[in-house]
């Protein structure tokens, strides 16, 4: 019932809009890494995370935020590798909701087939009486993104005014605008969610879903109790990352999967190479042995 259902949504829909190259006609997702710097006990330089990254198969990477942009870029590039996603963070309780220094970043992205993934702050979560304010700031930050190529991908996160999904794609259905889609995160959805609502969150993101991250995981009942790990390398862990690759595959979703590396402790290179096994296992699974 759920891949009838999906992919009946995106026969309406249309190409996904997450994917430069269309979404649907790619062989396979690309996978990236992101936050896998940020508990690496080896602390590398982000030439040294573009030569593992490459040395180890992935795609590209994610970056946390503006600092470090232009030499993020450059070390990929070196490595021919590909810039997915920024990310980058909205307060709406700020005079100034978000960085001014986004207007001169920008340009670094032109027509990269980069996204900006959009995290937003600064009230009860979910709360639908900041819409309109969200919207106003989104608008204006799309102003800014569109001339050089550039999507927002709206990003849950647990705890944010921007939680859940289903918050990510009524604040997009609202804004209105082509480049603005929705990212679903497996390890927040994971804290607020009920797994028993896969097939109706996919179904109503799928239209507007431009990435997906993914990590190892425990049950969500069982992390929300604290029994549970969350945020672990991809072989490890009970909820089953590969039925919900599985579902994405077979409804058609060909854009970017990030693994989520945040928390994850010890040297990169140990939790990324189990990361890629598993990632190579699930998709060969996932797409029928291509």
């Amino acid at each position: 019932m759920l891949i009838h259902t999906l992919l009946a949504v995106l026969s309406l829909a249309g190409p996904l809009p997450g994917d430069p190259a269309d979404a649907k006609s790619a062989a396979r997702s690309p996978f990236f890494a992101l936050c896998m710097d940020t508990h690496d006990a080896k602390k590398r330089s982000l030439k040294e995370q573009a030569v593992l990254l490459k040395d180890l198969g992935y795609d590209g990477a994610g970056h946390l935020w503006l600092e470090g942009l232009a030499e993020r870029l450059a070390t990929l590039d070196a490595a021919g590798l590909k810039l997915f996603q920024v990310y980058f963070r909205v307060d709406l309780n700020a005079a100034e909701p978000f960085d001014p220094k986004l207007k001169d970043a920008l340009p670094l992205l032109k027509d990269r087939g980069a996204q900006l993934a959009i995290l937003i702050t600064g009230g009860k979560p979910s709360d639908e009486a900041r819409d309109p304010q969200a919207m106003d700031i989104l608008r204006r930050i799309a102003d800014l993104a569109k001339p050089q190529g550039v999507k927002l991908a709206l990003y849950p996160h647990v705890g944010d005014w921007l939680e859940r999904v289903e918050d990510a794609v009524r604040l997009a259905d609202k804004t209105d605008r082509p480049e603005v889609g929705v990212m679903f995160n497996l390890c927040h959805w994971l804290k607020v969610g009920q797994e028993k609502d896969l097939e109706r969150l996919l179904t109503l993101a799928m239209p507007r879903l431009l990435t997906v991250s993914i990590n190892g995981s425990d049950r969500g009942a069982d992390i929300r109790s604290g029994k549970g790990g969350w945020i672990l390398p991809l072989d490890q862990g009970s909820y089953d990352v590969g039925l919900l690759l599985k579902m994405l595959h077979t409804a058609g979703f060909r854009g970017p999967i990030g693994l989520q590396c945040y928390g994850i402790p010890g040297d990169a290179r140990d939790h990324l190479t189990k990361s890629m096994e598993a990632w190579r296992r699930m998709r060969k699974a996932a797409v029928g042995g291509r």
